[in-house]
């Protein structure tokens, strides 16, 4: 099998909504984002012939889903106030929903789904929220 690495980094803000202890205060992050994708066997003809796929096309995919969220405020839908959506928006803080709790398990599931979406034969993915804690997400096999 060969497997193919690529990584990029984000900022942004986000708190954990009912959680008992610091994180459920808004602090901030530099999320790296570490993406593997697999085949077993290389492409045979073409422009990626004896390849997987072109480095550059993977690394674009991913830094294009990690720059839709740099620099943000993070926030699971339901979790604020109207008032304080609107507030926040009238500031013109950068905002970005997501349907889940912020965190890097979910990140990590995340970008799983949105790099498969685009096609790439997804391997595994992990999110460190810092230098030396991650969460790894990888479709059990069949």
């Amino acid at each position: 099998m060969y497997i193919l690495e690529t990584e990029q980094s984000f900022d942004s803000a986000h708190f954990l909504s009912g959680y008992k202890g610091k994180c459920s205060n808004l602090h901030g992050h530099r999320w790296r984002v570490v993406a593997r994708i697999a085949m077993d066997e290389l492409n045979k003809e073409g422009q990626t012939r004896d390849m997987v796929i072109d480095f550059g096309d993977f690394k674009d995919a991913l830094k294009k889903l990690t720059d839709a969220l740099d620099h943000s405020f993070i926030f699971e839908t339901g979790s604020l106030k109207e008032t304080t959506l609107t507030a926040l928006k009238e500031e013109g803080f950068l905002l970005h929903e997501v349907p889940f709790r912020p965190t890097a398990e979910q990140f990590s599931r995340y970008f799983y789904e949105q790099l498969q979406k685009l096609d790439f034969p997804v391997y595994n993915i992990s999110v460190y929220e810092t230098p030396t804690n991650c969460s790894t997400y990888q479709e059990a096999s069949l």
